[in-house]
Parts: C-alpha cells; structure tokens; sequence
C-alpha cells in the first residue's frame, strides 16, 4: 500500500511537471522540482541530526523511570482498568507490564521506543490466546489504544516545530491532548460496543471520571481565555509538566540509590541509532512530497477541493492539511515528512502549520502498527480491529481541525 502511494506520489508529480513545460511552456519546472528533491534530501538529514538529541535525552530519562519503579508503579495503577477492558488476560499477569511499558512510551511521545514493548506485550498476550491464528480481544483493544495513542509529552512535534521556527513551539501541546484523548475516547467505545464490553462497571466509571474530569477541566480553563492567551497559556504548561516530570523522575532515581548518570548514560546510547534509523523514511516521503508540492499538482488539488468547500459557507482553511489526514493512518513517516512539509511551506505559526502538528500528535499509524505488531506474533485474522482503529483515527482527525479553529482560528 505504502509502495503505490509513494510511486504514486512520484509519478503524477512527474506528469504533471511535463504538463507544465510541454503544454503550459514553462521551461523551468524541470529545475524547480529538482531542486526541491535536493532541498528536502537536505532537510531529511538537518532533521535527523536535531533528532539525535531529543532521542537520547529522553530515551535516558525513560531508563532512570523504568529502574526507578515508575513503570511499575504506572502498571499498578492501571492494572484495575486493563483486567476490567481486558477480561481474558489473567490478573498479575506479564502482559499488564509490557502493555504499561508501551503505553508509556507513547505517553512520552517516544513512538519508535513504545514498539519494542508492544511487541512484547503481543506476544505476552498472544501466550494466552486459545485460537493463535486469529487476533483476541484484549490484542485488538490493545492496537487500538495504540493507534489512538494518548501522548501526553508529544516532544518530538515540538522540535520539528522549533527546526521550522516557531515562536512557541509546545502551544499545540493543550489541542494535541484534547485531540489524542478523543481519538482514545472513540476508539475505546467502539471498541467496546463490538466486543460487548460493559463500560458500566464500577472501576471503569471511577476512571473514567478522573479522565473526564481532567479533560472537562482543560476545556474549562481554556474556554475562558484568549486565543493568544490560549496559546501561552499551553506553552506555559506544556513546559512546566515537562521541566516537573524530568525532576520528579531523576528525584526518584536518586531515592533509589541508583546511578542516574550511569543509567542515563546507557538508555540515551539508543537515541543515535533511533534517529539515524529515520533518516531513509523521512528522505524517501520528502522527496515525493516536495515533488508534489513544486509541480504544482499538490496545490491544484487544495485549490479544487478549497472552491467545493467554501461554495457551500465553510471556511476551507483546514483543506491544506488533507493530505496529512490521509496520510496519518497509512505512514507514520509520511505523515511526519507531511507535517514538516507543510509546516516549511505555510509556516510553523500558521494555522495550517499548527493543525497539521495537531493532527500528527492526535493518533498513531493504523496501518504501520497493525502490520508489525500483528505481524510480530504470526496472526492471520485481524477481525474487526482495523475499522476500529480507523474509527479512532477519524475522530482524533476531526477533533485536530476542530479544536485547531478553536485555538488559532
């Protein structure tokens, strides 16, 4: 799938190049989509190499987190709601912790570190499944918390949108929680409808309520301000969980008595590879993006889409990021390639440039994830997890350009 689109991406841009100096006798359309390959080759690397940090920055926190007890502590906390959502696994059992890694790692915003562990918790889950051909329930809600993906910290939106500058990098970070936790509401609902899941009992109310709560009280708080104050405001707090989390985790390694230098030391040794790893994904979706954009055709299909919209009263604004929501389910690369993209042409501070960073922190690749972690414990038969996900995905894209209007319209 991913394969066609890109060729497809190349070759209509390709087309419609020749179309413009055959036909429309603009010669130099040629040097123009040339010279944005070798732009984006050169961003992809600029982009990777600022990576490098982030990665290992927090890939060193999240060690100190792991041998300080923080994940257990997170696995206790959880394991009530998980055994309730999550009937068929066995309370006490390995695939509460592996599942609790993971959804940390995404929490954090670290998505290629939250792939190890959900592979793990695949195959803790797949120990206890009575038919191994075909995915069980708890493996299916498990993908779908995973393509809605709750990210708490969404740092690594906030460096790209640094790279391409911003004035306030973190100011999405109040639209991409209310953006990922929608996606997560829906996606669980659905979810629970299809396996027959009673949402009614009394733990899940409790935490539901908490949840809920939190929410009700960001939309509360936020709802009373500004647009431009809204925007501080997020920034504001964005930094301020951020610098809290950061001393409450290495307080707790010192507590520990553990070697926080050391352990961060050696879990920030894997942010080199896990950036560098990015570099051919984000060179090979840029390429074809920037193709798109400098033949013109990207452009012409906003401009035909944008008349349709505002002909019947709508404002067309969110048009420009189309092409991020259709990506996001397919390629977590191409999406982010798309979300750099968009941000470098309109701006990191337009309203298409933060949607788009909405959107990218709103939900997960349905595909790429249902693919390796499917794939990572030899299934067959996904059943109804894919429409689920894609129910998850629509509403975080939906609730991405929504609460964008809200913010920054």
């Amino acid at each position: 799938m991913l394969q066609r689109i890109w060729l497809g991406f190349i070759f209509s841009a390709f087309l419609a190049t020749c179309w413009n100096v055959f036909v429309l006798d603009q010669s130099n359309a040629f040097e123009e989509v040339m010279q944005a390959i070798v732009n984006m080759a050169k961003l992809s690397v600029e982009i990777a190499i600022g990576l490098i940090g982030l990665f290992a920055f927090w890939l060193g926190i999240f060690a100190i987190a792991e041998k300080a007890g923080f994940i257990q502590k997170v696995a206790y906390f959880l394991e009530p709601l998980l055994s309730k959502l999550m009937p068929d696994i066995p309370r006490g059992h390995s695939a509460f912790g592996s599942i609790t890694m993971n959804m940390s790692a995404n929490f954090l915003g670290l998505d290629n570190a939250a792939t190890p562990f959900g592979i793990k918790a695949m195959e803790d889950m797949q120990s206890i499944n009575p038919n191994p051909n075909v995915l069980s329930n708890s493996q299916i809600l498990f993908l779908v918390l995973n393509t809605s993906s709750v990210t708490l910290f969404p740092i690594a939106i906030f460096l790209y949108r640094a790279e391409q500058g911003a004035a306030q990098p973190t100011d999405v970070f109040i639209p991409i929680l209310l953006a990922t936790s929608a996606s997560t509401v829906v996606g669980l609902l659905v979810t629970s409808f299809v396996q027959r899941i009673n949402l009614l009992q009394q733990t899940i109310l409790i935490y539901a309520t908490l949840a809920i709560g939190v929410i009700a009280g960001v939309i509360l708080y936020f709802g009373s301000l500004s647009a431009q104050l809204m925007a501080q405001q997020s920034s504001l707090i964005a930094n301020f969980l951020l610098l809290l989390f950061i001393v409450v985790i290495l307080y707790g390694g010192m507590r520990k008595k553990l070697e926080t230098y050391e352990v961060f030391i050696e879990g920030a040794k894997q942010g080199f590879q896990l950036a560098v790893n990015l570099i051919p994904y984000l060179i090979a979706m840029l390429f074809a993006i920037g193709m798109l954009r400098a033949s013109g055709l990207l452009d012409l299909v906003s401009q035909v889409i944008s008349w349709g919209v505002t002909s019947v009263g709508f404002d067309a604004r969110f048009v420009e990021v189309l092409p991020n929501a259709l990506m996001k389910p397919l390629s977590g690369s191409g999406a982010r390639a798309m979300m750099i993209e968009t941000m470098q042409y309109h701006g990191a501070d337009s309203f298409t440039g933060r949607v788009a960073s909405i959107m990218q922190g709103s939900t997960e690749t349905t595909f790429y994830i249902i693919a390796v972690y499917v794939g990572a414990v030899g299934v067959k038969y996904t059943r109804h997890a894919i429409a689920c996900c894609l129910a998850a995905d629509l509403a975080g894209i939906i609730t991405a350009v929504t609460v964008g209007y809200w913010f920054f319209g």
